[in-house]
């Protein structure tokens, strides 16, 4: 079984920078398109970031796009998540996931069939 593991939360004053890191514990997950989503107490698990399998295309919601970067590891078995200019809203769970069958992500969570515990983010204003 293919497990996610994710890493780099933590306590941010917000103008800071964060990079959160999703390592998979099966190579295969190097042909598997990625992403991010974070969720809030009492609120929907929400898209972040997407990237596709090749680590050529990715997508950001708008609410994050400019100030967060999707990326894959040369390794293609790691994605990175960095975040710049922090604000309070962004405090979160945040998960990495990854969809099996398919050459590229989506921003529904329900298309996504792997996905890691979460790393708490929290930015204080």
């Amino acid at each position: 079984q293919v497990q996610l593991v994710e890493s780099g939360g933590g306590m941010v004053q917000a103008g800071d920078s964060l990079r959160l890191s999703c390592a998979a514990s099966e190579r295969t997950l190097s042909e598997m398109p990625m992403a991010w989503f974070r969720q809030t107490q009492g609120k929907e698990r929400e898209f972040v970031a997407a990237i596709s399998w090749s680590g050529s295309n990715t997508y950001y919601a708008d609410s994050v796009k400019g100030r967060f970067t999707i990326s894959r590891g040369n390794a293609k078995n790691t994605v990175y998540l960095q975040m710049n200019s922090l604000k309070p809203e962004d405090t979160a769970v945040y998960y990495c996931a990854a969809r099996r069958g398919r050459d590229y992500p989506t921003t529904d969570q329900k298309d996504y069939d792997y996905w890691g515990q979460g790393t708490q983010v929290t930015v204080s204003s």
